[in-house]
């Protein structure tokens, strides 16, 4: 008997587990979230926030240093939602493509 092994993962980079807060902007409303993990085309997040995929989002992230996505520190990212998931407790799960990453300055 043989047993074949599908791949259904669709990532084009590793996933990093990282809990860090988020505030993701939609709609002209700003919402607080926590991240699960990310990469450098995608993320993760728990948001009481009401969406859909499709959805276009902004994300404000306090990026930590050695992620592989530079230096870390205060990030805008724009983002689209592509698959939303209930959960217990945590408000909904966030899946979403990171279109656009950027470095704010910071504030001396």
């Amino acid at each position: 008997m043989t047993q074949r092994t599908t791949n259904t993962e669709r990532r084009s980079r590793q996933r990093v587990p990282v809990r860090v807060p988020v505030e993701v902007r939609h709609q002209g409303g700003d919402h607080q979230g926590l991240t699960r993990d990310l990469s450098s085309t995608g993320i993760f997040l728990y948001s009481e926030a009401d969406m859909k995929a499709g959805t276009k989002l902004e994300l404000v992230i306090m990026l930590p240093p050695g992620l592989g996505l530079g230096p870390g520190g205060w990030t805008l990212c724009e983002a689209s939602v592509v698959r939303v998931e209930e959960t217990h407790g945590n408000g909904v799960g966030i899946a979403a493509t990171l279109d656009r990453i950027a470095l704010l300055p910071e504030i001396t």
